[in-house]
């Protein structure tokens, strides 16, 4: 049986875990603080394949593949846990505030009607009457009922509980010091509690990724980008749609909370959260939507996204370094591509070819 060294404990590195295990491989995950508690647990969760991708092209489709098969792995994560991620079918409401705003949206919808998927242009009232909580402002809006949601504080749960599950080791606390190397090929980690062997190492540490020694030089660097949010509390739920705009998102939940998100932020490792953020992301969600300013306020919180430079994810099998692969640098879809990246390190490490072209997204 190949041991394999996972590095983080994210929805990534516990959706590689549980397949990679799930396959006979001897899975060890490796985590800094706990599972799912960094970039995972700060998400909002919107499987925006059409909603948050700028354009068309190889990450499009590969955000489309993952996309089509969540539905049935919400299903299996739960069957096999009894934790429910949350997936709901609500749909996503791109808002046009302005002329401007509409002309994007209707170049948008052009495009991706051309390639077959469902996207309806809607007019002032059309929208209202779809989502009555909407502003009277708007000029007018653009539906992607394929785009969903799902919770990623439960998403993250159940994955680390199918990971074990399927035999999965989990060690909390470890700092990952260096990526072993010897003769091209890995060797396994070492930790700041000495080295662990392993045939494999998959780097799955998000916006800590190319900071860990021991890594060959790689296709793009990856930078950690800050992002707010809050969440409102309202009973009964004030609207269902997953609302996005040019300048941000509503993402309502079934039980009434809200999530409201997101600053931008090139400020390092810094999850501060601060007031100018909180007073941008409560401006851009009351223009949309206003009732929203009388719902109640139960909290914030910053999350670090994993950027890379030419905005493509690592993943896969590195050329130079035999036994090593990455799947991370997912950016703003990374709760989006999580069945998608745990298929493709799968595949790639049993040596079956992938179900999607992967070549772009190459270490």
């Amino acid at each position: 049986m190949e041991r394999v060294v996972i590095i983080g404990a994210g929805v990534m590195g516990c959706a590689c875990a549980h397949r990679l295990a799930e396959a006979g491989f001897q899975v060890t995950l490796l985590e800094k603080s706990l599972p799912g508690a960094e970039s995972s647990a700060a998400a909002a969760g919107i499987l925006g394949a059409q909603s948050e991708v700028a354009g068309p092209g190889p990450f499009f489709e590969l955000c489309l593949a993952s996309r089509e098969r969540f539905r049935d792995y919400a299903r299996e994560l739960t069957e096999l846990t009894g934790v429910s991620v949350g997936y709901e079918d609500s749909g996503v409401l791109e808002v046009a505030l302005d002329p401007a705003e509409g002309r994007l949206c209707v170049a948008r919808a052009e495009w991706m009607l051309a390639r077959g998927l469902r996207v309806e242009l809607l007019d002032r009232e059309e929208a209202r009457r779809l989502e009555p909580a909407l502003t009277e402002r708007l000029v007018g809006a653009s539906y992607f009922p394929d785009d969903h949601q799902v919770d990623p504080v439960a998403l993250a749960a159940a994955l680390a509980s199918a990971a074990a599950r399927m035999g999965a080791v989990f060690r909390s606390g470890v700092q990952v010091k260096e990526i072993l190397v010897r003769d091209g090929r890995v060797q396994g980690v070492l930790t700041d509690g000495g080295p662990l062997h392993a045939e494999w190492v998959v780097v799955a540490g998000g916006a800590w990724s190319s900071g860990i020694a021991g890594l060959p030089a790689l296709r793009t660097t990856i930078k950690p980008v800050a992002g707010q949010i809050l969440q409102l509390e309202s009973r009964p739920p004030r609207f269902r749609h997953v609302v996005y705009g040019f300048k941000g998102y509503v993402v309502p939940r079934a039980d009434g909370r809200v999530v409201m998100g997101s600053t931008l932020e090139d400020r390092g490792f810094d999850k501060a959260v601060t007031l100018a953020g909180l007073h941008r992301v409560a401006a851009m969600a009351m223009e949309m939507l206003p009732g929203l300013a009388e719902t109640r306020f139960t909290g914030s919180w910053s999350g670090l996204r994993p950027a890379t430079a030419d905005g493509l994810p690592l993943l896969g099998l590195c050329a130079s370094v035999a036994g090593l692969v990455i799947a991370a640098g997912h950016y703003r879809n990374g709760i989006l591509l999580t069945p998608i990246t745990a298929e493709v390190v799968r595949d790639g490490m049993t040596g079956k070819p992938p179900a999607v072209p992967v070549d772009d997204f190459a270490p």
